[in-house]
């Protein structure tokens, strides 16, 4: 079965592009006008192959309203928690509930695996028998082919090392100038002009 599972935590996504958009000094206030070029990050991940199942876990703050529905429209599932509770916020629930459909993947297509694709840095939880890496071994095991996308600067590094040797791991760095734009400065900021994403070359994109 060669069709893709897309598996998105969009907060570490997020998060981390920010810190890269200060390091590579894209203006004054980088860090507040970096976005994430959804679509493009979409097809990044799936490849132009065929996908057989995208979910994205994210916050609910109104703001980001516009890009969960567009996220929607193009077929992904998106699961929203409160990030201003303790006990379910950005790092919690969402990681679990994506881990939670990654498992029930795998036994829903128990003897046809996939593709998985996990959009996220975090490998926390493995010592313990938990967390993205446990999972993503064990669907390994039953036949599943594996690709992380990550920043390079925030993957756990046990968990890309293993993607490199049984998978394959995309370092989101190389891609960047594609997969994120900025927006211009507010009224009263430094001025700091806006940028348009790249057009996405897949040429450079490995797969499983």
């Amino acid at each position: 079965m060669d069709h893709v599972f897309i598996y998105w935590d969009n907060s570490n996504i997020f998060h981390e592009a920010q810190r890269l958009a200060d390091a590579r000094c894209e203006g004054p206030g980088a860090r507040y006008r970096v976005r994430i070029h959804f679509e493009n990050l979409l097809r990044l991940a799936n490849a132009d192959r065929p996908m057989e199942r995208a979910v994205a876990a994210g916050s609910i703050p109104p703001e980001m309203r516009h890009l969960w529905n567009r996220m929607e429209g193009a077929g992904v599932e998106v699961r929203l928690f409160d990030r201003g509770s303790a006990d379910r916020g950005e790092q919690g629930m969402p990681d679990q509930m994506l881990q939670l459909c990654m498992l029930r993947d795998a036994l829903t297509y128990n003897g046809h695996p996939g593709i998985v694709v996990l959009l996220t840095g975090d490998g926390a939880g493995y010592l313990e028998g938990a967390g993205f890496h446990r999972d993503l071994e064990q669907m390994h095991e039953r036949g599943w082919r594996v690709e992380i996308l990550s920043w390079a600067h925030s993957c756990n590094q046990r968990m890309r090392g293993w993607a490199e040797r049984n998978g394959v791991f995309i370092a989101l760095d190389d891609f960047y100038d594609a997969i994120t734009f900025t927006e211009p400065s507010r009224p009263g900021f430094e001025l700091a002009q806006a940028r348009d994403s790249a057009e996405l070359d897949l040429s450079r994109r490995e797969t499983a």
